[in-house]
């Protein structure tokens, strides 16, 4: 797994085994896991969004503790996966990096707690799945807007942005800190190393 430049975030970069018959990859190894994130990966859900192209889905992030890491991969089609630092206090708050998942490549992303996490389908019927950390909790789930001009996303400029009425709503960055539901990033780091304890 090698970090991306947000603390806390990976990228999983497979190594993809084809023959006539199709082909092979690992998406998930406990040790490598382990080894990059300093803890276990705990599974407490796992979920899948079918979405057609141009959908965009997040910014999404929960309370921490215990927050909900996510391991993330596009099974089928491909996103423009986003992860935002929304930690008050972190080196990176406000900035984001940008992947792509999808059906060829088979790379992964890992957030750890408190980053936000969001993505655009740039096919149709691209099929994502999550590994989550903790289960979906609605009292604890937070969004912020993904157009937010001050957090400038460079989403695909050939698609238009097709958002939920809960995503259509959701507050700027600068608003959700008014408001106090953004993360600390002393709580997270915080959590993260009694993870690995």
């Amino acid at each position: 797994m090698r970090p991306l430049s947000l603390p806390g975030a990976w990228v999983h970069e497979p190594k993809i085994f084809p023959d006539g018959r199709g082909s092979f990859h690992e998406w998930f190894k406990a040790p490598v896991f382990t080894e990059a994130a300093g803890h276990p990966l705990t599974l407490a859900q796992a979920n899948m969004s079918v979405s057609s192209r141009g959908t965009l889905r997040g910014i999404h992030f929960a309370d921490v503790p215990p927050g909900q890491a996510k391991y993330v991969k596009c099974v089928r089609g491909a996103v423009l996966d986003v992860i935002v630092d929304i930690r008050t206090g972190s080196p990176a708050f406000g900035q984001w990096e940008a992947v792509r998942l999808d059906d060829r490549d088979h790379h992964a992303v890992y957030l750890s707690e408190g980053l936000g996490h969001g993505f655009m389908a740039l096919t149709d019927d691209a099929t994502v799945v999550y590994l989550c950390s903790e289960g979906y909790a609605p009292e604890r789930e937070h969004g912020i807007h993904p157009l937010d001009p001050a957090l400038g996303i460079e989403w695909p400029e050939d698609l238009t942005p097709l958002l939920s009425a809960k995503d259509e709503q959701a507050p700027t960055l600068a608003q959700a800190r008014e408001r106090g539901l953004l993360p600390s990033y002393e709580a997270c780091v915080s959590y993260r190393e009694g993870l690995g304890r």
